[in-house]
């Protein structure tokens, strides 16, 4: 089984902007995913498709893989997170954002590997708008996700994620473009 981060888009009616939002699945493959995608979006309709994903098998220095949830191998002290930063540049009317995928032992590690980016440093405007986690107007730990609290509960009982050391390991394949959800194969 492997771990998959997607980018999903749809059309959401009377809007006026392509929403997004993300997935975070275990499958053998992309395609095995497509009806928990449906599930997870559902009143997207037929306009929901992936606008880029990524097999998750390297974060920061660790390996990360998937094992049975009763494997006899102990459960790792270190917790996959998942942080959407939110910024503004000058004289731009948009929030540009930023995803951050990290292995740290707590929330509060999370937060503080997220403030180190480039992004969190470049994406504020001094005394108007600074640089945040999304969903807050500061930095705030409830705005961050475990990933295994984003895995469905029926999966979740199944599998776990475990790290390794990833030293040396070649950085995750992005794959971007538009794929229509009942053409990935």
């Amino acid at each position: 089984m492997k771990l998959y981060l997607l980018l999903l888009g749809a059309e959401a009616p009377g809007r006026v902007v392509e929403q997004h939002d993300y997935f975070f699945g275990i499958a053998e493959s992309l395609a095995a995913l497509v009806p928990d995608v449906k599930a997870f979006w559902p009143e997207a309709g037929g306009s929901l498709h992936i606008d880029g994903w990524r097999e998750v098998t390297r974060v920061d220095d660790y390996s990360v893989s998937i094992v049975s949830a009763d494997d006899a191998i102990p459960a790792s002290t270190h917790k996959l997170f998942f942080l959407n930063l939110g910024g503004y540049t000058s004289g731009k009317l948009e929030e540009q954002h930023y995803t951050v995928l990290t292995v740290q032992p707590d929330r509060l590690k999370a937060v503080q590997a997220a403030k180190k980016s480039l992004f969190f440093k470049t994406n504020s405007l001094k005394g108007i708008a600074t640089a945040h986690i999304d969903e807050k107007y500061g930095v705030d730990v409830d705005s961050v996700h475990q990933i295994d609290d984003l895995i469905p509960p029926a999966i979740k009982a199944q599998y776990r994620i475990l790290f390794g050391d990833g030293t040396g390991l070649p950085e995750d394949e992005i794959h971007l473009g538009y794929f229509k959800l009942d053409k990935i194969k």
